[in-house]
């Protein structure tokens, strides 16, 4: 995951030296597409793996419905 992270840094990097050099917009508009989409990947990850370790494999009920309201209280503040 560190390495999404990395990546997704490189590419908002990447975004603000073309905002600076006054690159054109749809180069810009590419690279924001580009940044969205590696954030949604690591998104879908970080959810995954969280239902995977907070409910899927949670130790007991209590445990399992936790993480399943964490899920779904995340889910909900990312679709807004």
């Amino acid at each position: 995951m560190t390495a999404r992270v990395r990546r997704l840094k490189g590419q908002i990097e990447g975004i603000e030296r073309a905002l600076e050099a006054e690159k054109p917009c749809a180069e810009i508009l590419r690279q924001l597409a580009s940044a969205r989409g590696a954030m949604s990947g690591l998104t879908a990850e970080v959810m995954e793996d969280h239902l995977r370790e907070h409910v899927l494999e949670a130790q007991t009920d209590a445990l399992r419905n936790t993480g399943g309201q964490e899920l779904i209280e995340i889910i909900r503040t990312y679709m807004k």
